[in-house]
């Protein structure tokens, strides 16, 4: 059995799984965050800020966030492994790929802690 190290998790099913979940959360929150912007009456700045900087939304916020990294990183991780192969590259072809998901890393990394700062920082 051959096991990628740069896989989201161990197998294909786990990926699957993350996939999915991450979508399922990401659908419920935006058709949430709809909701409450076409039923609330008159959603000004003022009522915009206070649901944004409570607690339970900030939670939220941060479980959206990581669910993003989540979904957008298995989706990149497949990609980059149907594309970035032998046939396209040659013999480089694992130095690409590595190279490529270890940017993608450091992206997502970088958008995840900025999203965090932007929720919690000020």
């Amino acid at each position: 059995m051959v096991t990628s190290v740069t896989s989201f998790s161990r197998n294909g099913v786990s990926d699957w799984l993350v996939q999915r979940f991450s979508a399922i959360l990401l659908g419920a929150y935006f058709i949430g965050l709809f909701g409450y912007l076409v039923c609330g009456a008159g959603v000004d700045y003022a009522a915009w800020h206070a649901l944004m900087t409570s607690v339970p939304m900030k939670i939220i916020n941060t479980l959206v966030i990581l669910a993003i990294a989540a979904h957008a990183w298995v989706g990149l991780w497949t990609v980059t492994t149907d594309y970035l192969t032998r046939m396209t590259f040659g013999g480089a072809a694992t130095g690409v790929r590595l190279a490529a998901q270890a940017l993608l890393v450091l992206l997502l990394a970088g958008y995840v802690l900025w999203g965090l700062w932007m929720i919690w920082g000020a």
